[in-house]
């Protein structure tokens, strides 16, 4: 349902796309769990990129 919110999913340079469910997902987490981005669990990606992912989409 919040699909069409999101932005499209598109590679910086040659890396290719990551899935927005899943930077969602892991963003989701941290947000109700109350945890530091490093304490995300691992089955979200690497904290890092998502929390590059959360401050794209901030701005």
């Amino acid at each position: 349902m919040i699909g069409p919110f999101l932005p499209s999913e598109r590679g910086r340079w040659v890396r290719p796309a990551g899935d927005n469910r899943l930077f969602l997902n892991g963003m989701l987490y941290v947000l109700l769990v109350g945890c530091l981005w490093r304490g995300m669990h691992e089955r979200y990606g690497k904290w890092n990129l998502v929390y590059l992912q959360f401050r794209r989409w901030a701005e």
